[in-house]
């Protein structure tokens, strides 16, 4: 059984306080159980955090307008997003945080700005976001620092990842790729997952994953059936909080449900192969048919296809076999409708 490689995106969901990013590390952490098969299951692998350097990330024009939503957090974009943005230390206290319950820590990074980070602490991996794949300045920088590196296609053709893969391939070959949707939340008609198996063709050299931004936790698990290896989906502690990413991350139940359901996929899986599972013998003796009798047959009696049908349990003669009953003479009595067993017949 393969472990497909969970990743929990805080992303901007901590709404710039480090207490609640740790409370969704503590969230992400929580162990994992099946209780209809008394199960254990692994929780997930890692959290995400993004890191944003303001000065490379919008016009000035942009970052002036005037930001009047529900969810933001200063009266322009700009002072919206410094709200939501966390300090290089704060990070490091975060990935902290992770690494003492067991996660791993993974970090994307939106400019070159951002690399002052890796002075203060080295993630697990990088990540790359799907507005970034084309940034190819940004991913030579990331691909310098030998880093194992994760992209998003939410944005890209085969060309936009092809020019991405051959500025990374040049310092490194760690390389994962996930399927990726850049709509939020993604509608069911534009999902396409079969650009998984596509991937997973074509780009086979690499781990291939998927980036969730669709409602509930289904596509993740169809994700895994269908060969992916990681999966990112957004977490939050509340989906009622303020912020434009809370109604559609999991919530506490959400994550647990997705996790465990991930899981079970994962044994679901099994192997490529067919044959009787031991666990299946007793419902097999139970409910198969074997060869019993139409009538009630005496000794001496040579029996006859006439004189036999199929009934339950299945420790008797089966159909294939019948030539070992017809033609064979009865030794003991055998009444109506019973099944017929070798110390009856020789």
């Amino acid at each position: 059984m393969k472990s497909t490689y969970i990743i929990g995106e805080i992303g901007q969901n901590h709404n710039g306080s480090v207490d609640i990013a740790k409370l969704i590390v503590d969230l992400v952490a929580r162990p994992v159980r099946d209780e209809a098969f008394n199960l254990d299951l692994r929780p997930m692998d890692a959290v995400k955090m993004t890191k944003r350097d303001l000065s490379e990330e919008l016009t000035d024009s942009q970052m002036n307008r005037i930001y009047d939503s529900p969810h933001s957090f200063g009266r322009t974009y700009g002072e919206h997003r410094a709200v939501l943005e966390l300090d290089d230390d704060a990070h490091f206290e975060v990935y902290k945080h992770a690494k003492s319950k067991g996660l791993d820590f993974v970090e994307t990074l939106c400019s070159i700005g951002c690399m002052s980070l890796l002075k203060l602490f080295t993630p697990d991996k990088l990540k790359v976001a799907s507005r970034d794949l084309t940034n190819l300045p940004l991913l030579a920088t990331m691909a310098e620092t030998k880093i194992p590196i994760i992209l998003s296609t939410g944005m890209a053709g085969r060309k936009e990842l092809d020019d991405a893969l051959d500025v990374i391939t040049r310092y490194h070959n760690n390389i994962s790729i996930l399927h990726c949707v850049s709509q939020y939340p993604t509608a069911p008609d534009n999902l396409n997952l079969k650009s998984i198996t596509y991937l997973k063709k074509h780009y086979g050299q690499y781990c291939i994953g998927f980036s969730d931004h669709t409602i509930g936790i289904s596509a993740p698990v169809v994700a895994v059936g269908m060969g992916a290896e990681i999966i990112e989906k957004h977490i939050t502690i509340d989906r009622n909080m303020k912020g434009t990413d809370q109604q559609g991350s999991l919530g506490p139940d959400g994550v647990n449900r997705m996790i465990r359901d991930i899981r079970i996929a994962e044994r679901w899986l099994g192997t490529e192969d067919i044959y009787i599972d031991p666990a299946v013998s007793s419902a097999k003796v139970k409910l198969e048919r074997s060869i019993a009798t139409k009538r009630a047959l005496k000794p001496g009696e040579v029996i006859t296809e006439e004189d036999i049908h199929l009934l339950s349990p299945g420790d008797g003669f089966k159909w294939i076999d019948k030539e070992k009953v017809i033609g064979h003479t009865v030794v003991k009595e055998i009444p109506a409708n019973e099944i017929i067993y070798q110390d009856a017949i020789n």
